[in-house]
């Protein structure tokens, strides 16, 4: 079946596009901008540039169309959300209409419209009945709060209950809502193309469990390890909440105000026709978050490293960058030799020949962990010039060695949280590039606060450390005699 996918760059969108080329659809994204999906489609899918307030490239975009998602919202934006989704969804109604797009699905919010819903919530299902006008068969999904690894809501529970020990709360974050886990939403979107309707059909989606916005601030808590404190007030707006997010969680605060605006309203699931029309049984909300944590940690450890260094949306500030619940220092250096060059500089670090900056600094570093029951800087190493996944590195172990390209050491010394030191080598022009990324998934305020505590001293080491790997690549004498690696 032929499928047009809008908001293939968002996380739903993206998590989706995975789940219908795995069911052999062959699917065209709808994108403004394709290199946010360079590198991360399927190979046979197709990216059709070109933009929702368009009406012509939404003209194009829906011919040989079958069945048509309409996953854009807005929201984000700095314009005029509401107004912008109408605009959109009209145009995009007449132009899959003329195309003779048989089906058109859509993920919208839940909530009852007594005339008090949030504008975020109002917009949402304005979007669904101005596309149910234009005569076609729509399937409208709503949902709550979608928890996943990357669903915005989500990412901002993580955000306070890993920064805040102590949180003081607004009446709504007792406000009952019916999460769901993502696998399941996507569940609903995929199994919708071959839902026998011949109407057009809202269906409600959640998981088992109502619960507040508080209760699952508490699950997540429980499942990291982390003493959470919250504290119910009757005072705080959502206007004041806002402004206190923007203090605490500045990434989130431009959407936050107009999510936060919708916590007054009740999400909850008021029918279960979607139970009876899907063979899928939602999980319940401790499963969906062990679940978010578990594929954040398996996606992170899969993920190029490199691909911070490509990313202009996030900006670099003190402490580095957030990515997710991890905060990642990056830097890299170009030099004039062999990629084999380059990666044997790097492959002989630690042990006698010592970490190229700042030997002292590591020692004491080493003598401070002893103290606290870890493993110290003099366990040394293996061998002299070579490193296989699974040694031993000083406080080190190796978790990936892939010469000449790339080397991944995670720390054994003792942290409020987990680190990870990685080099990768990636030649280009004649030249190679040296990518050193640090990162630190800190556990609680702890580890943030040792995380910035130290982080000059991250510039001053890690900075100096590259910049000598890279002289030493280029100096062969600075390099110990390397051996030829055995096959």
């Amino acid at each position: 079946m032929n499928i047009l996918l809008t908001g293939a760059t968002g996380y739903v969108g993206g998590v989706l596009l995975r789940e219908l080329h795995a069911r052999g659809h062959r699917v065209r994204c709808l994108v403004r901008n394709p290199e946010k999906l360079a590198g991360k489609t399927p190979p046979d899918t197709e990216i059709f540039q070109g933009d929702v307030s368009d009406s012509e490239s939404l003209a194009q975009s829906c011919q040989g169309i079958d069945t048509a998602y309409w996953l854009v919202h807005s929201m984000e934006s700095g314009v005029d959300f509401e107004r912008a989704d109408r605009l959109a969804a009209e145009q995009f109604v007449k132009a899959a209409h003329r195309a003779g797009v048989r089906r058109i699905i859509y993920l919208g919010g839940l909530g009852t419209d007594d005339g008090k819903l949030s504008a975020h919530l109002r917009s949402r299902q304005e979007v669904g009945a101005i596309l149910r006008s234009g005569g076609m068969n729509v399937i409208e999904f709503r949902a709550s709060i979608i928890i996943g690894a990357g669903s915005f809501s989500f990412d901002l529970v993580r955000t306070l209950v890993e920064r805040l020990p102590v949180m003081i709360c607004p009446a709504w974050v007792a406000t009952p809502t019916q999460p769901i886990a993502i696998g399941d939403v996507v569940q609903y979107l995929a199994d919708g193309i071959e839902l026998s309707a011949d109407s057009s059909r809202i269906y409600e989606i959640g998981g088992p469990d109502v619960v507040s916005y508080g209760t699952i601030m508490k699950e997540y808590a429980r499942q990291r390890g982390l003493m959470r404190l919250l504290i119910p007030v009757p005072v705080l707006t959502p206007r004041l909440s806002s402004l206190w997010l923007s203090l605490v969680a500045p990434r989130y605060s431009k959407v936050g105000r107009k999510l936060i605006d919708g916590l007054k309203n009740p999400t909850v699931v008021t029918s279960d026709a979607a139970l009876r029309s899907f063979s899928i049984h939602p999980r319940r909300l401790n499963d969906a978050i062990a679940e978010a944590i578990y594929e954040e940690d398996t996606h992170f450890a899969g993920r190029r490293w490199t691909d911070f260094a490509n990313d202009s949306i996030r900006i670099y500030r003190y402490g580095g960058r957030d990515e997710g619940r991890r905060l990642v220092d990056h830097r890299y250096k170009i030099v004039s030799v062999e990629a084999t060059r380059a990666f044997a500089a790097i492959e002989c670090i630690g042990g006698k020949h010592g970490w190229y900056a700042f030997d002292w600094l590591w020692t004491i570093r080493g003598w401070i962990d002893k103290a606290l029951g870890g493993p110290g800087m003099n366990r040394g190493r293996r061998d002299a010039t070579h490193l296989q996944a699974g040694d031993t590195l000083d406080c080190w172990h190796v978790e990936i060695c892939d010469p000449p390209r790339r080397l991944r050491l995670s720390a054994e010394m003792r942290l409020p949280g987990r680190g990870w030191l990685e080099f990768e080598v990636i030649p280009r022009d004649g030249d190679v590039t040296i990518h050193q990324t640090a990162v630190f998934d800190p556990k609680g305020l702890g580890g943030l606060g040792y995380w910035y505590s130290i982080w000059f001293l991250h510039e001053l080491i890690f900075s100096h450390m590259l910049h000598q790997i890279a002289k030493a690549a280029v100096c062969e004498r600075s390099i110990p005699k390397v051996p030829s690696r055995k096959e």
